[in-house]
């Protein structure tokens, strides 16, 4: 909150639109800026590969029910989203070709990207980022996939929840 422009949203977003392959996201609370979503959806549309993981289980209910809020239209986009299922997943990390990562305490969230103090780590490491990956694939393995179809069978109790809930993000 100190500084003068969202660092960590700056970052991730020069991520999104430099990488060439894949973006691998791993975030346990996704409520995200309206150009964190345009940039994911552009990404996915040009044929990157974007994956997320997304917590199964979470320790707010009204977060967890907000974050699914954003979830169709990713999917539409051809991103691939991912329900961890071992627990409750709070890792934050990106990585984007196998070539840069980022790691820190910054969720995927407004309230990281301009009220909390949050640090990242920005890396250019070809061994560390292949160990996060290596990360990333294991955790895929723990991990259930939403498809579209499945998505779009929800009940109208969950989407009606989804959606009130949405309009408290900028509480959250």
């Amino acid at each position: 909150p100190d500084s003068p422009r969202p660092y960590c949203m700056e970052a991730i977003l020069a991520g999104i639109n430099q990488a060439k392959k894949n973006i691998w996201i791993v975030t346990p609370y996704f409520i995200p800026t309206d150009q964190i979503i345009t940039a994911l959806q552009i990404a996915a549309t040009n044929g990157i590969e974007v994956k997320m993981i997304l917590p199964g289980k979470s320790d707010s209910h009204v977060v967890k029910h907000a974050s699914l809020s954003y979830i169709k239209p990713l999917l539409r986009s051809g991103i691939r989203i991912f329900l961890y299922q071992k627990g409750f997943m709070h890792a934050k990390t990106m990585s984007f070709d196998e070539q840069v990562a980022i790691v820190g305490t910054a969720n995927m969230d407004t309230r990281s990207f301009y009220i909390n103090f949050e640090i990242a780590a920005v890396i250019y490491d070809k061994r560390v980022c292949k160990e996060l990956d290596d990360s990333f694939i294991e955790d895929l393995e723990r991990s259930r996939e939403i498809t579209l179809k499945e998505w779009a069978k929800r009940s109208l109790y969950n989407r009606l929840l989804d959606s009130v809930c949405r309009l408290l993000t900028p509480l959250l």
